[in-house]
C-alpha cells in the first residue's frame, strides 16, 4: 500500500516512520518502511527518540539516511539535548534549507566540525556530561543487546504479574516494544484510573496515564535503571490495590 501511495503522489520526497511509538508502546516495522522508501527512491528518516540505544538497529543495513534520538530515553542519561546521525552526503545538501536559527542542523554540524566540537550557541554541559556517563554505564551493561535483554526481561515479568493480577495487555506479542506496555482498563469492577495512579504513587511508583481515543489503558515503562526488584515491588503494589478493590468490588480476575 505504501509504494502505491507514493506512486500516485510523487511530490513525497522523503520517508519518515517512529520506531517505537510510545502511546501504545508498540514497535513498527522500520525495515519494511524503509525497504519500500529506498525502491522508490525516497530519503529515509527514523525517529528513534525512544528506542535507540535498547534496540539494536543499524544504519548502514537499514539504509536509513537521517536516525533522530534524545540524551535520554534508552540512552538513560537526562533530557536536555536530542541528536542526529546522518550520512554526510544528506547532511550536506540541507545547507541553507534551515527555516529556523536554532535548529538549523546543518549549521550545527558545521559549527563542530570547524571549531573543534562547540557548539553554536550555549551548551547543555551537564546534560553532556551525564550524556557521556550513560554511554560508559550502556558499555559496561554489555551495549545494545545486554541492554535489550533487561528491557525485555522486565516487560515480559511485568506482564506476566499484571496478567495475573487481572489485567491484560493492549497489544499482541508480536507488536510489544521492550520500551513500554499499554495495559487495559479491567472491565466491571469500578476501576478508577486516577485511584490507582494514587495508589501507586503512594507507594513509590509512577505510571503514565493512557493517549489512546477509543480504549481506556494505561502505561507502564520498562526501561531506565529498572531491574527484577523494582519490577516486584510495583506488582506488589498493583496487587495491594486489587485486593482493596476486591473489598469494594468483585474480584478483577473473576
Amino acid at each position: 500500500m505504501l509504494s502505491e501511495m507514493l506512486a500516485d503522489d510523487p511530490a513525497v520526497t522523503h520517508i519518515a516512520v517512529v520506531h517505537c511509538e510510545t502511546t501504545t508502546g508498540i514497535l513498527n516495522d522500520i525495515e519494511s518502511v524503509g525497504r519500500v522508501a529506498k525502491s522508490c527512491g525516497k530519503k529515509f528518516i527514523v525517529d528513534a527518540m525512544s528506542s535507540f540505544g535498547g534496540i539494536s538497529l543499524y544504519m548502514d543495513d537499514l539504509d536509513i539516511d537521517f536516525l533522530i534520538s534524545s540524551a535520554n530515553k534508552c540512552i538513560e542519561g537526562v533530557p536536555g539535548f536530542a541528536f542526529v546521525i546522518a550520512k554526510r552526503a544528506e547532511l550536506a545538501e540541507c545547507g541553507g534549507r534551515a527555516r529556523s536559527l536554532s535548529l538549523d542542523l546543518y549549521s550545527q554540524w558545521k559549527t563542530m566540525e570547524e571549531h573543534r566540537g562547540k557548539w553554536r550557541f550555549t551548551s547543555p554541559t551537564h546534560v553532556v556530561v551525564a550524556f557521556a556517563e550513560a554511554m560508559r554505564e550502556l558499555k559496561e551493561e554489555g551495549g545494545v543487546v545486554a541492554r535489550n535483554m533487561r528491557y525485555t526481561a522486565n516487560r515480559d515479568m511485568l506482564i506476566r504479574g499484571m496478567e495475573e493480577l487481572g489485567f491484560r495487555a493492549l497489544l499482541p506479542d508480536e507488536l510489544r516494544s521492550p520500551v513500554i506496555t499499554s495495559f487495559l482498563y479491567p472491565e466491571g469492577v469500578g476501576f478508577d484510573f486516577t485511584d490507582f495512579y494514587e495508589s501507586l504513587k503512594r507507594d513509590g511508583y509512577v505510571i503514565y496515564p493512557g493517549k489512546l481515543s477509543e480504549r481506556n489503558t494505561f502505561r507502564i515503562g520498562n526501561i531506565g535503571d529498572i531491574r527484577e526488584e523494582q519490577i516486584t515491588g510495583l506488582l506488589a503494589a498493583v496487587e495491594r490495590y486489587v485486593k482493596r478493590l476486591e473489598n469494594e468490588a468483585p474480584s478483577l480476575c473473576a
